[in-house]
């Protein structure tokens, strides 16, 4: 576009209308003109190892193209009678239709994409207490031994957090109890639950229950109330005895035997489905992905989630036994998964459910409840944490950043703050501000940004900066090689593995041709 020129400011009105007309053209002068007559579609496109190019487009329809036909394609010049042509149209990299029906379907995908957005937050955690009997030296949480009981929630401050908890517009809510060890505080959940419970009478919402758990309190009273109430478990197991028992120590060394004979105990009364297990990788796991993946096989598990260490509480005091690069979880990861992948093959049906929550968002229009990736970030929006002392956090992870001394992400405190104030507040609007990665350097040209997400509590801890530096982001760095690795194997693959892939992510029984 020319300069104005000066003289333009001195010039009769109608000199500067025609003036004007040379500057700017009606709206249909900058519509996209090809040879062909279709018009390109937003799309993002990475260079494959192989030559070949990898396209995603905003709703994460995705597609690999030889080179010819990709610079056909963004030359104009790809002839409608190609195969390649018809897969671009198809997956809406393109359109040559007059109509408006291609970019009204963009639309509903990307409202779907999006539909985690609706109902706010649901997920709801209650730290219960800090209180611990384990010593586990990669503890996200700066826990409290067991005879502190002034790091125990009160009724006061859990009756303001439930008013806060059904101040969500979501119709389903989750409510988690965590701890320290949750069980160590069970009066409260107890009084928790039935208050909850009895105001839900009214209120009509859908609500679930989960404790977060060691297992080692866990009496049969604990079991009686949780059947009754329909609650959930959530326990850690991070493998076969001599990995767990190293991982997460407790006075007589039994850590293992402790949890493996109450998770017994939880599945008899509760149902086998009713207890679930995290596992977290140290740098004794990394030697270890056979092992690990065969102990949750042998427990009667049929998934697991391979879980890396957050920058967080005693992880963070112990980087020097802990710590380990991101490229090593990522040779853990791979050889873990690839030994699922055969697990089935052989019979053995088992999901890794971080590779699954990814593979929903690569080939399932819907989106998923994973708060830890999505933009903008969950966090307040999707989950908030609500501490022992009445402190409102923005995500268990910012409520771990707290205990450091560090509480850039506290939204408010129950007894002092509104639901408007925290949830509308700086804080909120902060996180969501810098964590949308469709405008984050770095995110917003990235072929996986359909698919990933962004931290600001993980990019304010490791970084000091909420929206942090890609290049040197472990974040970054971890779900690039994990997108590699998945991408590699749909495009690469055997029949049976992305069959396999296909399966995990709509819940269908797998289907080969």
């Amino acid at each position: 576009m020319a300069l104005i020129p000066d003289s333009i400011l001195t010039e009769p009105l109608g000199a500067a209308r025609r003036w004007m007309k040379v500057l700017f053209q009606q709206a249909e002068f900058y519509q996209p003109q090809t040879p062909s007559g279709y018009q390109i579609l937003p799309f993002r496109f990475a260079r494959w190892p192989d030559g070949e190019i990898l396209l995603t487009n905003e709703v994460g329809e995705f597609l690999f193209l030889d080179e010819r036909a990709f610079d056909q394609f963004v030359e104009g010049t790809i002839p409608p009678s190609a195969t390649a042509y018809r897969s671009l149209q198809a997956a809406q990299f393109l359109t040559d239709c007059s109509s408006t029906l291609p970019l009204e379907l963009l639309a509903t995908k990307y409202r779907t994409k999006r539909d985690f957005l609706d109902g706010f937050t649901k997920l709801h955690m209650f730290v219960v207490t800090l209180r611990c009997d384990h010593s586990c030296p990669y503890c996200q949480v700066s826990r409290v031994t067991q005879d502190k009981t002034r790091f125990d929630m009160s009724r006061e401050t859990a009756a303001k957090a439930i008013d806060l908890l059904f101040g969500s517009p979501a119709p389903a809510l989750k409510v988690e109890f965590q701890g320290g060890e949750s069980l160590l505080n069970f009066d409260l959940i107890r009084w928790c639950v039935e208050r909850i419970d009895e105001r839900n009478q009214a209120e009509g919402r859908d609500i679930e229950f989960v404790i977060a758990t060691n297992l080692s309190p866990l009496s049969d009273e604990i079991l009686e109330f949780c059947a009754a109430h329909a609650i959930c478990l959530s326990t850690s197991l991070d493998g076969p005895a001599f990995i767990h028992n190293a991982n997460r120590p407790r006075p007589g060394g039994d850590s293992y035997e402790v949890t493996i004979r109450n998770l017994e105990r939880a599945r008899a009364v509760l149902g086998h489905d009713r207890v679930s297990a995290l596992m977290t990788t140290t740098p004794l796991s990394l030697q270890h992905p056979r092992e690990i993946v065969g102990e949750y096989v042998r427990q009667g598990f049929d998934a697991i989630f391979l879980r890396s260490i957050s920058p967080y509480g005693f992880a963070v005091k112990g980087r020097r036994v802990l710590a380990y690069e991101t490229d090593q979880f990522l040779s853990f990861y791979r050889a873990a998964l690839d030994h699922i992948i055969e697990l089935n093959r052989q019979g053995t049906p088992f999901v890794e459910v971080y590779s699954q929550i990814l593979l929903q968002k690569i080939l399932t229009p819907f989106a998923t409840g994973y708060v830890d990736l999505q933009s903008p970030a969950g966090a307040a929006i999707g989950a908030v944490a609500y501490n022992y002392d009445g402190d409102v956090y923005a995500s268990d992870e910012a409520r771990m950043l707290a205990e450091m001394g560090d509480t850039s992400f506290r939204l408010g405190n129950v007894r002092t703050d509104s639901y408007e104030a925290m949830f509308g507040g700086a804080v909120a609007r902060t996180i969501v501000d810098t964590s949308c990665i469709e405008t984050i350097p770095g995110c917003a040209d990235c072929v996986y940004a359909p698919y990933c997400g962004s931290d600001p509590v993980f990019n304010w801890a490791t970084q000091g900066d909420p929206i942090g530096h890609r290049p040197t982001s472990a974040f970054c760095r971890k779900h690039m090689g994990i997108f590699e690795h998945l991408f590699g194997l749909l495009k690469n693959g055997d029949t049976f593995t992305k069959s396999l892939f296909v399966s995990w992510a709509t819940g269908q029984p797998i289907v080969q041709a």
